[in-house]
């Protein structure tokens, strides 16, 4: 089940995901350590992505041999409506990725992905890294669809980032695309009866837009 799942343990990831999970936590603060942990995930989830060298000129008029990506070949695919706040982090550290929208919400009785929304770059097909972006990964149901909807656009080079993964998420990823990385900053114990992740942080987009 953990093949090409990633586990994010780096100690200030893990320090704001425990701020978060904090029923105390106000939603401006959670906003706040949502982008910074995103924007610290980011760089663990592109650590692997192609560099063109490129030369530049110091201010002492020296020429220096440097690396250089292109944010144009990068899109970001943000699940409403809690993966805003996630892409609004990866964005301060890859200002030049392209995004794309995917409205999915989940049936409260079926726990079904309903789809209401599709806003993908023509040229998707064509770029070298997609990164669907949720904080929860809890049945799964709502990734499947996503994943399934990017491929159908020509995606090729999928990665799932979110900051709480269920089992029964992943085993859901799975099952339907075997070979997608995940990464995660916590794999936590199960979902519960209504499809909430335990101990998870609660509904993310909730605490997210003040809400619950």
């Amino acid at each position: 089940m953990l093949d090409k799942v990633h586990i994010i343990k780096h100690p200030l990831i893990q320090d704001k995901l425990a701020r978060m999970r904090d029923r105390n936590t106000s939603s401006r603060d959670f906003r706040f350590l949502l982008r910074e942990l995103s924007s610290l995930m980011a760089f663990e989830v592109t650590r692997d992505i192609k560099t063109e060298s490129v030369t530049v000129n110091t201010p002492l008029d020296l020429d220096v041999e440097g690396l250089r990506v292109n944010h144009n070949e990068i899109v970001l695919v943000t699940i409403f409506r809690a993966g805003v706040g996630m892409t609004e982090g990866v964005l301060e550290v890859i200002p030049q990725a392209r995004v794309g929208h995917v409205g999915i919400y989940r049936n409260p009785e079926t726990l079904d992905a309903v789809q209401y929304y599709q806003k993908l770059p023509s040229d998707i097909a064509v770029s070298r890294l997609v990164l669907l972006i949720d904080p929860m990964l809890a049945t799964g149901n709502t990734m499947v669809r996503t994943l399934e909807i990017c491929r159908e656009a020509g995606a090729k080079n999928m990665r799932i980032m979110c900051l709480v993964a269920a089992p029964e998420g992943i085993n859901k990823v799975r099952k339907e695309f075997k070979d997608i990385p995940i990464y995660t900053a916590a794999l936590d114990e199960k979902l519960d009866d209504h499809g909430y992740i335990i101990p998870g942080l609660g509904d993310a987009g909730d605490r997210i837009f003040g809400t619950r």
